[in-house]
């Protein structure tokens, strides 16, 4: 029996430079080519970054720079994109440039956001990734998926599991989540690095557990998650964005590695 390729959304939380764009698409097409039969994988990164802690943070280059340095990493290295979108009106300008549309986990209940997304991929044959609110159940995704396959087959949704508020600044993932998840009939998918956030755990900046992220990714894939989001960045510590979280571009490959061996272990 075949195991199915692995999703993984790898990337730079927000999109800094195309410079920087580059170098980490570079690496990722280098370093995971071992593992092409094994995963789908897709470079991510956000043109704007609309809840951040602070007014004062750096938020992105915007959606027409953003959309454009998005269109030269799918066309000179060949890997799809992904990206979130804000607001209804920005599903079919962003389904135009981008392989998966993504709803931000604040956003995941907004019934116009889901619409306008599902519809835009059905037009242009892309993929909703829908994240699951801090403030959901896995069993509440349901309304979710009812939503968005009004309009796009399932095997065009994905949901993704980004943690559950539990008192201040933590997050818990809750491993029952991905098979609560599928039972709904889509893929899921495990943040890596979000869900080991501490929002606003610095004050003006979120904080997070970097140290807990490859045990929980582990756990995930253990648990049935269908793929991975992580982000990840050359310097973590001078990122623009969430820089608590972000994984050393050169961990990468190693992690993928491990994770791809408990996929297969697991079936």
């Amino acid at each position: 029996m075949t195991t199915p390729k692995m999703d993984f959304h790898i990337g730079p939380c927000v999109l800094e430079s195309m410079d920087l764009a580059r170098q980490i698409a570079e690496t990722l097409v280098k370093e995971l080519e071992p593992f092409k039969n094994q995963i789908n994988l897709h470079f991510k990164g956000s043109f704007d970054k609309a809840n951040r802690s602070s007014f004062t943070s750096y938020r992105g280059p915007g959606i027409d720079e953003g959309l454009k340095m998005l269109e030269t990493i799918n066309k000179e290295f060949g890997l799809p994109t992904l990206t979130d979108y804000h607001i209804p009106d920005q599903a079919e300008i962003v389904a135009k440039s981008v392989s998966v549309l993504q709803v931000p986990a604040f956003l995941c209940r907004q019934t116009d956001m889901i619409f306008a997304g599902a519809e835009a991929c059905l037009k242009h044959n892309r993929e909703l990734k829908i994240k699951k609110g801090q403030f959901l159940s896995p069993e509440e995704t349901k309304n979710i998926v009812d939503k968005a396959s009004h309009f796009l087959p399932k095997d065009k949704i994905i949901l993704t599991e980004r943690g559950t508020s539990f008192g201040y600044n933590n997050l818990v993932v809750d491993m029952a989540s991905f098979q609560i998840m599928k039972s709904y009939g889509v893929r899921t998918v495990h943040d890596a690095t979000h869900c080991v956030q501490r929002p606003g755990g610095l004050g003006t900046a979120t904080g997070g557990k970097r140290e807990q992220i490859i045990t929980l990714a582990k756990a995930a894939v253990a648990a049935g998650a269908d793929g991975i989001f992580m982000e990840c960045h050359p310097n973590p510590e001078k990122a623009l964005s969430d820089s608590a979280t972000a994984l050393p571009l050169s961990q990468v490959k190693s992690i993928v590695e491990v994770l791809l061996k408990i996929k297969t272990a697991v079936g």
